[in-house]
């Protein structure tokens, strides 16, 4: 049978790592001893200025950069990539999903779908893993200073790349290919082998057309066992499943993915059956 292709799409923070990435090492380095007290300034300027809450934080990472006197290079975000803490078992999870996938005849390919910092990302332990890395970028000034957002990735701009993936028009830039009508046979990746793992809410958007669409999505919850807003997406039928972000082997997470990898396996041996039967 043909090798096939799914697609495990994550958020980031709070979903692969336990915190948002900015506290780890940028928020203290500004002057904040607690990060609330950041949020919360970010909170009120967006209150304020009716401005969208990822623009809002990017502004402000900047202006506190400027009033620190630190201003922020791209190799400076890179470098706090490494200080950012990774939930159990996910700096091996990757070649472990591949491995398994690879047994079943599928290749299996990892997507960051994120508001946070793709310069962040980038610099984490992680980062080789993901096909592509979607989330806000900076753009740079002549002296490589961030002065201005260059791609802000909220809520609802998340769903764009579930396109991207769906056609396998992966460059951000390339629109004209990703409005163009497509037949569902020549999509690279279809929904129904997509699979989308988030933390909260502001994923519903993404969670809710991946699983309309025949995907699976799962909404993971942190170390403390607080299952509340996971419940909730299951509860408004956002979501498939709900695990414990511990991603380690034989952990829920890892068992439900498997089951899902094995269901699309044998989908795609039906459809072989069902068109030699033709």
């Amino acid at each position: 049978m043909k090798e096939i292709k799914a697609a495990l799409m994550y958020d980031f923070d709070k979903t692969l790592s336990p915190r948002d990435m900015q506290e780890f090492s940028f928020i203290p380095s500004v002057g904040f001893k607690d990060p609330s007290t950041f949020w919360e300034e970010v909170n009120q300027f967006k209150n304020k200025n009716k401005m969208d809450s990822v623009l809002a934080y990017m502004y402000m990472m900047l202006k506190k950069a400027e009033s620190a006197d630190q201003p922020i290079r791209r190799q400076d975000f890179v470098q706090l990539g490494r200080q950012v803490e990774l939930y159990p078992g996910v700096e091996s999870w990757f070649q472990r999903i591949n491995e398994f996938g690879k047994s079943l005849g599928i290749e299996v390919e990892h997507y960051v779908i994120s508001s946070g910092l793709a310069e962040i990302i980038e610099g984490t332990s992680i980062a080789q893993e993901f096909k592509k890395i979607y989330a806000c970028k900076f753009c740079y000034n002549a002296s490589g200073v961030a002065v201005w957002p260059a791609t802000v990735v909220n809520y609802t701009t998340k769903t764009q790349y579930l396109f991207r993936i769906n056609k396998g028009v992966l460059d951000e830039n390339n629109d004209a290919d990703l409005n163009r009508s497509t037949p569902e046979e020549q999509k690279r990746i279809p929904f129904h082998r997509m699979i989308y793992i988030a933390d909260g809410f502001t994923d519903v958007p993404c969670m809710k057309l991946v699983k309309q669409n025949g995907g699976k999505a799962i909404a993971v919850y942190g170390q403390s066992g607080d299952t509340s807003v996971a419940q909730a997406l299951v509860k408004d039928q956002r979501v498939d499943f709900i695990a414990c972000s511990n991603y380690e082997e034989g952990q829920e997470i890892d068992c439900i993915i498997k089951r899902i990898l094995r269901h699309m396996a044998a989908d795609a041996e039906m459809d072989a059956l069902s068109c030699n039967q033709r």
